[in-house]
């Protein structure tokens, strides 16, 4: 029973030194490594694994690799972002004694460059993806504090309209500026759904298996 009992008081140990107010800068940054670790999997791990599987060619073995090395990139991106981040926002509060708006956007912004400003496959789709969720906000923000006057139409049909458009005669007739994993979703769409040989290729798979 004197293991439990030392495990009882090691975990007591740590849950009050977790409590302690004068700990909680230095632990709220391990805790952010910890999440954006956690996060990182969580968002990756399914996305390379179902885009591996359906587009990729290769070994069980080269394609369960491409996906450990998928996550493993994002996990580890994303904990150091949030590290590196957080830290730099505790420094300058601290530097300063007060905490500013410009902040979070410098921190942010050496954390960026130093984290994801590699141009890899995972660091140009976590940017994308930021992209455009940037550019929305920025477009409400300016509606918010007057900068561009709300419409009195809702233009979420005519944004819609412009992307499809654009995208479709990028891939069309521009194919090489689209992201390679934009490529091969729309290939499936649009352009293996024009070949066929027999009902299994037509219904069942999307190509035939290589005759012997």
């Amino acid at each position: 029973m004197a293991a439990p009992a030392q495990l009882q008081a090691l975990l007591k140990a740590v849950n009050t030194l977790l409590r302690k107010r004068r700990y909680h800068a230095v632990l709220a940054l391990l805790k952010g490594f910890r999440n954006g670790a956690v996060y990182g999997v969580k968002i990756r791990a399914p996305h390379a694994l179902v885009m591996t599987f359906l587009f990729r060619s290769g070994s069980l073995q080269e394609k369960l690799q491409a996906v450990l090395k998928a996550t493993y990139t994002h996990s580890r991106n994303l904990a150091c972002f949030v590290f590196t981040y957080k830290s730099l926002c505790a420094l300058q509060s601290h530097v300063q004694g007060e905490t500013h708006q410009m902040h979070s956007f410098l921190a942010a912004f050496l954390g960026g460059l130093l984290v994801f400003g590699k141009n890899n496959n995972v660091n140009s789709q976590i940017n994308m993806y930021l992209l455009s969720r940037v550019l929305f906000a920025l477009c409400r923000l300016g509606v918010e504090k007057g900068y561009v006057p709300k419409l009195r139409w809702d233009p979420f049909p005519l944004h819609t309209a412009v992307i499809w458009g654009l995208v479709l005669w990028l891939f069309e007739y521009h194919r090489p500026t689209l992201q390679p994993s934009l490529q091969s979703s729309m290939t499936y769409l649009y352009e293996d759904s024009n070949v066929w040989h027999d009902i299994s290729d037509f219904l069942i798979f999307n190509k035939s298996s290589p005759s012997k």
